[in-house]
C-alpha cells in the first residue's frame, strides 16, 4: 500500500503538468495522443519509488527477479518469441475459420509504427512485471504460499487496468486476472527471473497495439464479439483466453526444458 500511494502521489504533479499541457479535463476520455505521455511518465516513475523500496527496507533487486545479466536477455527473448508465437497462432486459428477479414493495404503502416510501439511496449511490460510479478508477488509470499501470491497479485493487477478504461477494461478483467497468473508462471519457467514475463508481455502489447493502430483486421461477425473479443479485445472473449491457457502449457513444457 505505502509503495502504491508513494508511486501515485509523486505522479500527481507530473500529470497536472501534462494535463494541463495536453489540454486534458478529467471529464472528458483519454485521447491516444494524451494517454501516451500519461503512461510513458507514470511508468518512468515506478522503478524510482521501487528504488527508494529497495533502500528502505533492505531488499534487493534479485528478490524481485531483476538480475542484470545474459539470463535476462535470454528470458527476453525466449518470452518474446513465445508472446509473437502464440498470438499468431490464434490469429491464424481465427483467419482460417473466418472470423476476420485481414486488410493487405495497411500493412505499409507498420513500419513506421512498429519501432516507437515496440519501445512502449518494452517499457510497459518491463514495469508491469517489475512491480506485479516482481515487488508486489514477493511480497506477499513473504506471508501467503505461491499461488495464493499469484492470485492476489494477478487480481491487483487486472483491476488496477481500470484506471485509464473502465467501460472496455471491465470485459477483459477475467481474461487480465488470467494473464497475470501466465506471468506468474512465466516468472516460475525462468526460476525466480522476470526474463521470460518480461518479453512475453511486450510481445503481447507490441503485437496487439500494431494491429490496433495499424487497423490490420476487420471482424467478419460470423460468431458472437464474445468470442472474439468484447470491443475487439481479444482477452475479452473466449478465444483469447483459451489462447492465454495454451501459453501457460507451452511456458509449463518451457520450464521442464530450461
Amino acid at each position: 500500500m505505502a509503495f502504491f500511494i508513494s508511486w501515485v502521489g509523486c505522479w500527481i504533479p507530473i500529470a497536472a503538468i501534462l494535463a494541463f499541457v495536453l489540454h486534458w479535463q478529467p471529464t472528458k476520455s483519454l485521447q491516444p495522443e494524451q494517454k501516451l505521455p500519461l503512461i510513458v511518465s507514470l511508468y518512468l516513475l515506478a522503478p524510482l519509488v521501487l528504488w527508494g523500496v529497495v533502500l528502505l527496507c533492505q531488499r534487493s533487486w534479485s528478490e524481485y527477479g531483476l538480475i542484470a545479466n545474459l539470463s535476462l536477455l535470454s528470458g527476453l527473448g525466449w518470452g518474446f518469441g513465445l508472446g509473437l508465437l502464440s498470438l499468431t497462432l490464434l490469429l491464424a486459428v481465427q483467419f482460417w475459420l473466418g472470423w476476420y477479414d485481414f486488410v493487405w493495404s495497411n500493412l505499409k503502416l507498420l513500419p513506421s509504427i512498429s519501432l516507437p510501439i515496440l519501445l512502449v511496449a518494452l517499457l510497459v511490460g518491463g514495469v508491469e512485471e517489475l512491480i506485479f510479478r516482481g515487488f508486489l508477488l514477493s511480497e506477499l509470499e513473504r506471508d501467503y504460499p505461491v499461488w495464493v501470491a499469484a492470485t492476489i497479485s494477478s487480481l491487483i493487477f487486472a483491476v488496477l487496468h481500470l484506471v485509464w478504461e473502465q467501460q472496455e477494461t471491465l470485459p477483459q478483467l477475467p481474461g487480465l486476472w488470467l494473464m497475470g497468473m501466465m506471468l506468474v508462471m512465466a516468472r516460475i519457467a525462468d526460476n525466480g527471473n522476470l526474463g521470460i514475463a518480461w518479453g512475453l508481455h511486450a510481445a503481447l502489447v507490441w503485437t496487439i497495439a500494431s494491429i490496433d493502430t495499424a487497423q490490420l483486421i476487420t471482424y467478419t461477425g460470423k460468431v458472437s464479439e464474445w468470442v472474439t473479443g468484447k470491443y475487439k479485445k481479444p482477452l475479452a472473449g473466449v478465444a483469447g483466453i483459451i489462447c492465454v491457457l495454451g501459453t501457460i502449457l507451452m511456458l509449463w513444457g518451457l520450464s521442464q526444458f530450461i
